[in-house]
């Protein structure tokens, strides 16, 4: 690292018109990169997947997209009324027509009582327009639709046009850019960093955040080049990459100020906090680098390019910490210092205190917080998997209003996003065994025109419960069981629309997953083994990760899947299920993000054991220089997904709030207490790395309680 550090120090120019260059390119650039991102959900080889292409080729609509819903509520009268329902048939067949090619089901073409109320005050019919490619897949057709609609007259009152697509469209608020999501970011890590450094030196973490962002859109933008990358990226980079980035180099620019305060010169300075901090920045790259990978093993491309465009981040932001940091500290880090001039001590007397007292009572911490984090955790026994529910998305426009009209009317509640079966020839009067199927309340069999194809007839079954439901996906399992024994179908049944692909995005996500991540374990042990040269403190950091990982999956489930608080903090209902992808997401950055601050703080326990310290000596040490880093990068990672949450789209809201809990919980109760108790309890045992291992590992033991002139904290490896 130190002839590394010396380059970039003899190169100051090039490395600043380098970051420059690239950066500039990156900004220029980044409107293209954004277009070029994709809204793709396909489940390629899967059995819905395949279906739903079937449908989509013979019929030309349907397939994945659920219906858009056309909601009546008479004026005067109801639906039993004879005069009534025959004016609803004829609206409904003029406001299908304004849009060519979409097929409808309606009470009287085959809906029957499932698509009326009870008591007759509302009643839906179920249309099929023309697919787009793309994120809004009625695009072409649904102004013409809702045109139509806003003229249609039921009884003295206009047909609503409705639906899952058009009320997540409604609910997505205004287009601001990706933008507007980092300066909200930004300014709460700005916050952090004017209180943390009291100088101009807060901008030089804000500097090199900006650039690793530009930086990371740049390669982003090579990436769609090659690959389908998601929309959900570009959040991602500019907010996981804004704490990041900010993180790496804060952890650099505080022992740059520590060497600072014990007498080096600034260059003298940068080169011990590069030996030091600059090594536990690449570790933690690496770190997070190698848990993301767990998105790009999963078999499906929306989140392989999430993990795919989510290496960009660690990579960057190390990149741009190891090479723009050291530059900007020589050339104008002293300058920088003002208007607090004078170096202060980086130790904390509160961090301090904080650390002593958990090293007496190591045993009733321990139980305590481990009593605390299983409670937060319960929740993760009830977590369902699935789509958000309609109530998830905002009531407060004309479609979330008629949506929610359709839920407490008592229509089916699988009538909004009904599974689509292709009957072969064979199985076509199976109707009957089909609506038999446990949890289905109806199958559709319409008799309008566009309902049967060369390759079968299509039906739609409707759930008794909604499909983002426990009881909802149960009966979406027991009709592909009950499709599959049909007499004479010979398996040749397509099981296809919304439900069935939400059943195969969790089979196909984590059915391989326990290996995945199980190597990912394996090859972190390794890493953090030689980093720290200890057997007990890598295996205690992993235990710890999969702790605050519950935690924050059951404080999720509780509020997200079981409501508490969404309305609160996010002005929505509860999304009664925990949208499929983000539980493997929430593993893939937190996994890597919170092995960061245990690297950053054992580090600094290991380097004082190995000075002499005993183990709650060094317990205290550790904590007492690193408590306020970690609470200040946790901080600063915190401000970020809250920015990130409130990006209209529920799926990243969801994401966004695990990611908060996860880190929130990490640095305040695992790393601050959980984690120094545990390594008191564990005594010397800590600071041994087996013979066997250590050979293996290529790896030299260290000198107990060698001497040392002072402190070099975060300190991973011997420096040859």
């Amino acid at each position: 690292m130190t002839r590394w550090t010396d380059w970039m120090l003899g190169h100051r120019v090039v490395v600043v018109l380098a970051w420059v260059v690239i950066a500039v390119t990156g900004g220029v650039l980044a409107p293209r990169t954004v277009e070029a991102l994709t809204y793709d959900f396909d489940l390629p080889g899967q059995p819905a997947y395949e279906a739903n292409q079937l449908i989509t080729e013979q019929f030309g609509t349907a397939g994945q997209y659920d219906p858009l819903v056309l909601v009546a509520a008479p004026g005067a009268g109801t639906l039993d009324d004879p005069a009534v329902a025959a004016s609803l048939e004829e609206q409904v067949a003029r406001v299908a027509a304004a849009a060519p090619g979409t097929r409808y089901v309606s009470p009287g073409t085959g809906g029957g009582e499932a698509l009326v109320a009870p008591d007759g005050s509302t009643a839906v019919a179920l249309l099929y327009p023309p697919v787009v490619p793309g994120p809004e897949p009625y695009l072409a057709a649904q102004p013409a639709l809702e045109a139509a609609a806003a003229r249609s007259d039921v009884a003295g009152a206009p047909l609503a046009l409705t639906g899952t697509t058009v009320v997540a469209e409604g609910s997505s608020g205004s287009d601001r850019g990706v933008l507007v999501e980092i300066l909200l970011g930004g300014t709460g890590a700005l916050v952090v960093l004017v209180l943390v450094f009291g100088s101009l030196l807060a901008a030089v973490p804000l500097v090199v955040a900006a650039v690793s962002i530009l930086a990371t859109f740049l390669c982003l933008l090579g990436l769609t080049a090659v690959t389908d990358v998601s929309f959900v990226v570009q959040y991602l980079v500019a907010l996981i990459g804004l704490g990041v980035a900010i993180d790496y180099s804060l952890l650099i620019v505080m022992r740059w100020r520590e060497e600072r305060s014990h007498g080096a010169d600034s260059a003298t300075a940068v080169r011990l906090a590069m030996a030091t901090a600059g090594r536990s920045v690449l570790f933690s790259g690496i770190t997070v680098t190698i848990s993301l990978a767990a998105l790009v093993a999963v078999p499906l491309p929306f989140l392989r390019s999430i993990g795919l465009g989510g290496l960009l981040i660690p990579l960057l932001s190390v990149a741009t910490a190891l090479t723009l940091v050291p530059v900007l500290l020589a050339s104008v880090g002293v300058r920088l210092q003002w208007p607090r001039r004078a170096p202060t001590d980086p130790t904390s007397a509160a961090w301090a205190r904080l650390a002593t007292a958990v090293t007496r009572r190591p045993v009733l911490v321990t139980a305590l917080t481990t009593a605390a984090l299983l409670a937060l955790a319960a929740p993760l026994v009830g977590l369902h998997l699935g789509s958000p529910q309609l109530s998830a998305y905002d009531e407060t426009t004309p479609a979330g209003a008629a949506a929610q009209r359709v839920t407490d009317s008592g229509i089916v509640a699988g009538a909004l996003r009904p599974s689509q079966l292709l009957l072969p020839p064979a199985a076509a009067g199976a109707v009957d065994d089909l609506a038999a199927s446990p949890g289905t309340a109806a199958v559709l069999a319409p008799s309008g025109e566009g309902w049967a194809g060369s390759a079968g007839r299509l039906v739609l079954a409707l759930s008794a419960d909604d499909p983002a439901t426990t009881a909802g996906a149960e009966a979406v399992r027991a009709l592909r069981a009950t499709a599959a024994a049909l007499p004479g179908a010979d398996g040749r049944v397509q099981v296809g629309g919304s439900p069935a692909e939400d059943a195969d995005f969790v089979t196909a996500v984590y059915s391989d997953s326990p290996y995945v991540i199980a190597g990912i374990v394996v090859i972190t042990f390794l890493l953090l083994a030689r980093a720290l040269r200890s057997l007990w403190l890598p295996l205690k950091a992993l235990a710890l990760n999969v702790v605050s990982l519950a935690a924050a999956y059951g404080i999720t489930v509780l509020v997200w899947q079981g409501g508490y608080g969404t309305e609160l903090l996010f002005g929505t209902s509860a999304s009664g299920a925990i949208t499929t992808w983000v539980p493997i997401a929430v593993f893939a950055f937190l996994f890597g993000l919170s092995m960061d601050y245990e690297v950053f703080i054992l580090s600094r326990m290991r380097e004082a054991h190995d000075a002499g310290a005993d183990t709650p000596r060094a317990v205290v040490e550790g904590i007492a220089s690193t408590g306020r880093l970690v609470t200040s990068a946790a901080l600063i990672l915190f401000f970020a997904f809250v920015a990130l949450s409130t990006v209209p789209a529920i799926e990243v809201k969801i994401l966004a709030t695990a990611l908060a809990l996860g880190i929130a919980i990490d640095a305040l109760i695992v790393r601050a207490l959980l984690a120094p108790a545990l390594v008191v309890l564990l005594g010397e045992a800590n600071w041994i790395l087996p013979a066997p291992l250590a050979r293996a590992l290529r790896v030299q033991g260290p000198a107990p309680h060698a001497a040392a002139p002072r402190r070099r904290g975060h300190e991973l490896v011997q420096e040859s």
